[in-house]
C-alpha cells in the first residue's frame, strides 16, 4: 500500500504480511521504496519510508536482513492488535454500502442541479 504522511511530507510504503517475517521481504521493501523515490517522489518531499508488518519476527533475522540498507524502513508485528476492540469503532460493510449509495445520490443530484442552471 502506499501512502503519502502530510506532516512528514513523504511517501510511506506499507506491506502487510500474514506469515511471520522472511528475510527476502527487507529487499522487497527496499525496491518499492526506491521505485517510490524514483518515479513518484518530488523534490520538494522527503525520502520515503517503508513500513513492513508482519505476523511475527525474529529480531535477530531482521537486524542482519536489514544491515546494509540505508533506506529508512521498519518491521513491526501485529500479533498485538486487539481486533475484537477495534471493530466496535468501525463502520459495518453494510453501513459503508449505505454511505456510498447516499454519496451517489447526492452526486447525481448535484449533476442534475448544474445542467438545470
Amino acid at each position: 500500500m502506499l501512502f503519502y504522511h502530510i506532516y512528514l511530507r513523504c511517501y510511506v510504503v506499507l506491506e502487510l504480511k500474514v506469515k511471520p517475517f522472511d528475510p527476502e521481504y527487507a529487499g522487497k521493501l527496499n525496491f518499492y521504496v526506491n521505485a517510490v523515490n524514483e518515479f513518484i517522489r518530488k523534490n520538494s518531499d522527503n525520502p520515503t519510508i517503508g513500513l513492513l508488518i508482519c505476523k511475527d519476527m525474529n529480531r535477530t533475522e531482521v537486524q542482519l536482513a536489514f544491515q546494509g540498507i540505508t533506506t529508512p524502513m521498519g518491521v513491526a508485528t501485529y500479533d498485538n492488535v486487539k481486533i475484537k476492540e477495534i471493530q466496535g469503532y468501525l463502520p459495518t460493510a453494510e453501513q459503508i454500502r449505505q454511505e456510498i449509495e447516499i454519496a451517489e445520490e447526492e452526486y447525481r443530484i448535484s449533476l442534475r442541479e448544474k445542467k438545470d442552471r
